[in-house]
């Protein structure tokens, strides 16, 4: 039986686009053993007018991943609503549970600037992840996506006992408090739940899924090349993660296969995704 997770987010929290590595290799390591569902708390009905540049930074220094923060000085995002609930809609045709659209979205918002607020730029993104647009815009504006985002919006404010032990309460204004995120909880054939609460490296995610009774593929991680074809653009720490290889190792053959014309790496203000070539 596969440990059921449940992965509470927002596609605009930044502190979850800096969780990526970590993410992406537990799905590695562990494969299908892990069941993934994720989670849209809404991160903000409103964003504050100062925006949240400082915070982006923050996380960029910390985590490495690459980051575009002049955005909330030109023509910043109103809500982040609208994206969780097309993160709902995608999941409703979508094999992966939203997945591949949820880091879309991701790499949108915190690296090209993109205004992902609106139902048009919401539908041309999920062209290009390869949706069926008629019926996503369809599922976007259904109750029956209203009603699913109302009710990953209640999960996300039942902050359980663990998050409260380790600080990790945020508050969403006039909604009250709910978990900080990303938040994640592992639960296992035994039932009982163990919880990562906020921003941690990939060891904190482990030690849970195995405690939850989860086991590693025991697929050999893959290299540097197989890795950026298999996710698509990828920051290095990323591949790090993928790959169990040091940073630096991974930079320098990042490098090489940009020079045999096998990758190409897409600039962004602090730092770079790499892609297929």
């Amino acid at each position: 039986m596969a440990v059921r997770v449940r992965y509470i987010t927002d596609p605009a929290c930044v502190w979850s686009w800096a969780g990526e590595p970590a993410l992406r290799a537990l799905m590695v390591e562990f494969g299908e053993d892990l069941d993934w569902t994720f989670v849209m708390g809404g991160l903000a009905r409103e964003f504050p007018p100062a925006g949240l540049a400082r915070h982006w930074m923050d996380a960029a220094a910390e985590s490495g991943m690459p980051t575009d923060p002049r955005v909330w000085d030109e023509d910043p995002m109103r809500s982040s609503y609208p994206a969780c609930m097309a993160v709902k809609a995608a999941a409703e045709q979508a094999p992966d549970g939203g997945c591949r659209y949820l880091r879309a979205l991701r790499e949108g918002i915190f690296c090209f600037g993109r205004k992902l607020d609106n139902s048009e730029a919401l539908a041309g993104l999920a062209r290009d992840s390869g949706l069926d647009v008629a019926r996503f815009r369809i599922d976007l504006a259904s109750h029956s996506t209203v009603e699913s985002f109302g009710a990953d919006l209640e999960e996300a404010r039942g902050v359980p006992d663990a998050a409260r032990q380790v600080d990790q309460v945020s508050c969403s204004g006039a909604a009250g408090e709910r978990v900080s995120f990303p938040t994640t909880s592992f639960e296992g054939e035994d039932g009982e739940v163990r919880w990562v609460c906020g921003f941690h490296g990939v060891q904190a995610y482990r030690d849970a899924v195995v405690a939850a009774g989860g086991r590693p593929s025991g697929e050999a991680r893959p290299g540097v090349m197989d890795a950026v074809r298999r996710f698509g653009p990828m920051a290095a720490p990323e591949v790090a993660a993928v790959c169990a290889t040091a940073q630096p190792k991974v930079e320098a053959e990042l490098a090489a296969l940009a020079l045999e014309w096998r990758v190409r790496p897409v600039p962004v203000l602090a730092g770079r995704l790499w892609e297929p070539a």
